[in-house]
């Protein structure tokens, strides 16, 4: 292949994989920027394909090892915390006996009436006092 193709192409994979991490904005993408980079400079330096092409993949998987550590340390989303994870922990009243298998069940805590199942697939009786272990959809799991 000939000297300029090659840095067409580069150029070309940096313009291409910069787009995608622009429009991703997830860093999915810039290592392979960064591959493509190298990749060109050892073209300019008049390595052949074979040799650029183990550039690139080896300067991709070097940039990944190296930074993606850091990226999820800092740049990891934080989970934010609703009003309804103040309830994790409380304890409340069964108001409706809690029947996994029926699909029946609602417990009272802080005020609130909630749908609940049981954690351990058990039948908790009306007036039992719960915990609640987690939250899943609109559903408390408590055990008992």
């Amino acid at each position: 292949m000939a000297e300029n193709t090659m840095f067409i192409i580069w150029a070309a994979a940096i313009i291409l994989f910069g787009v995608l991490e622009a429009i991703t904005a997830q860093l999915v993408s810039i290592w392979f920027v960064i591959g493509a980079i190298a990749a060109l400079i050892a073209a300019f330096c008049g390595a052949n394909l074979t040799v650029q092409v183990i550039v690139f993949t080896a300067v991709t998987i070097l940039a990944l090892a190296i930074t993606r550590p850091l990226v999820k340390k800092y740049v990891s989303p934080k989970r934010e915390r609703t009003n309804a994870d103040r309830v994790l922990g409380q304890t409340g009243v069964v108001i409706e006996e809690i029947n996994n298998l029926n699909a029946t069940g609602q417990v009272k805590v802080d005020g609130k009436i909630w749908t609940a199942r049981s954690q351990d697939n058990s039948i908790i009786p009306i007036d039992s006092q719960i915990t609640i272990k987690e939250i899943s959809g609109v559903k408390l799991i408590v055990s008992q």
